[in-house]
């Protein structure tokens, strides 16, 4: 009953958080800041686990392919298929749910359990917006540049790992990278990437937002939202994959 309760919470707060502000100087203001907490911040976490991920999965295909009658270019290609339609938008949105999601329940629930917030509703500016919407603008549009870095690092870290090896040729690998390429798939991993930005800011910021009681609190909200959005994010990723690629 409380899960459902909370479920008419959440889209009752995105109601007040998609309102039209009333002041667009100070969000988009806001707006900048959050690009460079949000985005440019998570660059080296993000840098870090593509290449790593990339060449796992290039040495992984490499070492399972046993037919003599696979080419060497299927290397290429299964690297960056894998990446571009599942590794790079769904794995770093899971990270990120982790690091971003965490930051930003912690950061409202704070403003909560300190009267903050209720400062602000006293003062009659629209919390929720003025706090939530400028965070939700900024990952939505930042995000998808992540996974787009993502994805080039991932192949890159394939490509060394594999040609360092001697497992495939550097003509083989970049041959299987541009066979058979089709742009939908990056339509269909942007479009996944904004649906989790979304996701995580929401969710993360929806438990920071009715925070009660203190400190203790304010991490168990910041746990709970790091848990809803992930398991919300895997969700809506299989719903994603039904509707756009089948």
């Amino acid at each position: 009953m409380n899960n459902i309760q909370n479920i008419g919470k959440y889209f009752m707060l995105l109601k007040q958080v998609l309102t039209q502000p009333e002041r667009f100087r100070v969000y988009t203001k806001r707006v900048s800041n959050e690009w460079e907490t949000i985005g440019i911040n998570s660059m080296g976490i993000v840098g870090i686990l593509s290449v790593f991920m990339g060449a796992v999965i290039a040495l992984q295909t490499a070492s399972n392919m046993d037919s003599p009658l696979l080419p060497k270019y299927t290397i290429g290609y299964i690297t960056r298929s894998s990446t571009i339609l599942e590794f790079s938008p769904t794995i770093i949105s899971l990270i990120l749910a982790g690091k971003v999601g965490s930051n930003i329940a912690s950061e409202i629930g704070t403003m909560r359990v300190t009267e903050q917030i209720d400062a602000l509703d006293i003062m009659g500016i629209n919390s929720a917006s003025y706090l939530i919407l400028p965070k939700l603008i900024a990952a939505v549009t930042i995000l998808p540049f992540l996974i787009i870095i993502s994805m080039a690092l991932s192949i890159l870290g394939g490509y060394f790992a594999v040609t360092t090896s001697n497992l495939c040729s550097h003509e083989e690998f970049v041959y299987g990278v541009r066979a058979f390429f089709d742009t939908g798939n990056i339509v269909y991993a942007l479009v996944k990437t904004m649906v989790f930005a979304f996701i995580i800011v929401s969710v993360s910021a929806f438990y920071g937002y009715y925070t009660r009681g203190g400190a203790l609190d304010v991490g168990k909200s910041s746990t709970q939202g790091v848990v809803w959005s992930t398991i919300t994010i895997l969700i809506a990723n299989f719903i994603l994959t039904q509707l756009i690629l089948l």
